[in-house]
């Protein structure tokens, strides 16, 4: 019964917490509807009219094809940096010199623009699936490469000196010392390179592929579709918003609580 208490209360917290992010959308939509009367159709049509070529675009059916194609390449590139990124950040964060001669180079990788690493993408991948993946990995795997070098970097020395003279086990003391830590560091950079992951693929698709909501976006710039190139964005933030509150969030919150609890 307490456990049924607990799911029921942690589910109504959550629902509640939801109303502020509707508002702020609803919001942002007055803004849209405001800015649209304001501009005229041609140049910023206004929400009923971007719904609207959004569920022409669903009774065509060329709207799931082209978003889950974007989908797949933002979620390989995005599992491959939070893998890769993951993994590298704590090995780095073990050794002092390592995390001082890897500064230098994340770095260099947040500051190159993502068009810079598409252009050579594309030279190395061509168009299809690569050059956005490749794309979506290189600009978001410094951001939790990062994360993960700081929280193992900050990890208490005490905690980590109470492991060793206790003798525990190398898995042990990753799942039990570090990963409660890192983890802390790591999942909100998770979130952020979920969001950078989704505007990359969009933009590589724009110039390397031929489907996915970066190549539709195109086609509605070349026809002057404003309605249409709004609806495709809508699209794109709709999924991102579900895949974060809906998925994220949740996994966040019982992440905290578990913390909170002491693992």
């Amino acid at each position: 019964m307490n456990l049924l208490q607990r799911s029921s209360a942690a589910v109504a917290t959550y629902a509640w917490s939801a109303w502020g992010a509707i508002a702020s959308l609803l919001a942002a939509l007055a803004v849209w509807e405001w800015a649209a009367a304001q501009l005229g159709p041609l140049a910023l049509p206004d929400p009923l009219a971007a719904a609207q070529a959004l569920l022409d675009l669903m009774q065509r059916g060329s709207l799931w094809p082209d978003l889950a194609a974007t989908a797949r390449r933002a979620l390989i590139g995005l599992a491959l940096s939070i893998a890769g990124g993951t993994a590298a950040g704590v090995v780095a964060g073990l050794s002092p010199t390592a995390a001082l001669a890897s500064r230098p180079l994340v770095t260099v990788m947040l500051g190159t623009p993502p068009i810079a690493w598409l252009v050579l993408a594309l030279l190395w991948f061509g168009s299809g699936d690569g050059t956005p993946v490749f794309t979506v990995f290189i600009a978001t795997v410094p951001i939790v490469f990062g994360a993960a070098l700081q929280g193992t970097r900050t990890l208490d020395v005490q905690l980590r000196d109470m492991a060793r003279a206790f003798g525990l086990p190398w898995r042990m003391t990753l799942a039990q010392v570090y990963g409660p830590h890192v983890l802390s560091y790591v999942f909100p950079a998770w979130i952020t390179a979920l969001g950078s992951a989704w505007k990359v693929v969009v933009m590589a698709e724009l110039l390397a592929s031929p489907d996915g909501v970066g190549a539709s976006l195109a086609i509605a710039r070349s026809q002057l579709d404003t309605a249409a190139a709004l609806a495709w964005t809508g699209a794109v933030v709709f999924s991102l918003l579900l895949l974060e509150y809906a998925v994220l969030e949740p996994i966040k919150r019982e992440f905290e609580r578990w913390r909170q609890d002491g693992g």
